[in-house]
């Protein structure tokens, strides 16, 4: 039975939202915005309650739960959902998109709404009703890199995801998977020569105080999904449905909108502080990732890798 039938002392009926964010982060602040304008407008029958920071489990258990109907919406990595219908995953290869506005249009497309009709139809039910800009992955490292031979031979940091290994593979450099818990001290101690994540992430983890440059090689633009249980939004009525999924839509967007500023606002944070940031020419980067892609994709993959990149 989905947690939407529970009741609080107000009588107003409980949905549990759960995701593993920090309580600061724009996902988190925008969830709790739906939460306020649904209660509003729903004159107080619905209290969406927004648990942050893992409170309810890690995002593999809030999947689970989310299926189980004992959450009711849940933000997961689209590598999370990838688990579910595998082509989701294409969005996270480095280079599929060109930039933030390639992202968009991919997220707005008939390709995208077709993945996720797929991913409802094998998920027990649970439907994607947005999608969020979570940030473009850099490689930080103790040197400027300008060419593929400045990575090649590099031991770098990545997560478990094998979709995370295919930069270091296709340009001649050695993936080393290690618990993100762990990266601070496997870079101070030269276990790994580089690593790479989103620049927030790397502010916020304070990686720059053992690398010193930051080279802007933005090759995954990572993708946040907004996941509702379809028992759920079915036990509401039409109109409250529309105005839930409709608030839901719009804090994605909103909050892709201030991630991205975010990232903007950064580069000269750690200009202050004097990290290097540099720009490199992508072009050489892009066709050494295609070409090591090509003959590796499924056919079925193949159709969407086309698609997306020709939006």
């Amino acid at each position: 039975m989905s947690a939407v039938n529970a009741t609080t002392e107000h009588n107003a009926r409980v949905i549990r939202w759960a995701h593993v964010y920090e309580a600061s982060h724009p996902l988190h602040i925008w969830a709790k915005w739906v939460s306020e304008r649904f209660y509003e407008q729903t004159q107080g029958r619905y209290r969406i309650v927004v648990y942050p920071s893992s409170t309810l489990g890690k995002e593999g258990a809030l999947n689970q739960s989310l299926s189980l109907g004992t959450v009711d919406i849940i933000y997961t990595g689209i590598s999370f959902a990838a688990q579910t219908y595998s082509p989701l995953g294409l969005s996270e290869l480095p280079y599929m998109f060109n930039d933030l506005a390639h992202w968009q249009r991919f997220v707005q497309s008939d390709t995208f709404r077709d993945m996720s009709a797929h991913y409802t139809r094998l998920a027990d039910g649970n439907r994607i009703v947005g999608a969020t800009y979570y940030g473009t992955r850099h490689m930080t490292a103790n040197r400027a890199i300008n060419s593929i031979d400045d990575i090649k031979g590099l031991k770098i940091r990545v997560p478990g995801a094998a979709v995370y290994h295919i930069l270091p593979l296709s340009l001649g450099a050695k993936p080393s998977p290690i618990a993100f818990s762990e990266v601070y001290l496997a870079l101070q101690q030269g276990v790994v020569d580089a690593q790479e994540n989103p620049l927030p992430t790397i502010a916020a983890k304070k990686l720059y105080e053992v690398q010193t440059h930051i080279n802007l090689t933005g090759h995954i633009l990572g993708s946040i999904l907004t996941i509702t249980n379809q028992s759920f939004l079915d036990n509401l009525s039409e109109a409250d449905r529309g105005v839930l999924v409709t608030l839901l839509q719009k804090a994605a967007t909103n909050a892709t909108q201030d991630i991205s500023e975010q990232e903007r606002e950064l580069g000269n944070w750690f200009n202050e502080k004097g990290i290097v940031v540099h720009s490199l020419d992508l072009a050489p980067f892009r066709q050494a990732v295609h070409s090591y892609l090509s003959p590796r994709l499924p056919q079925q993959s193949q159709e969407y890798y086309d698609a997306i990149r020709s939006l």
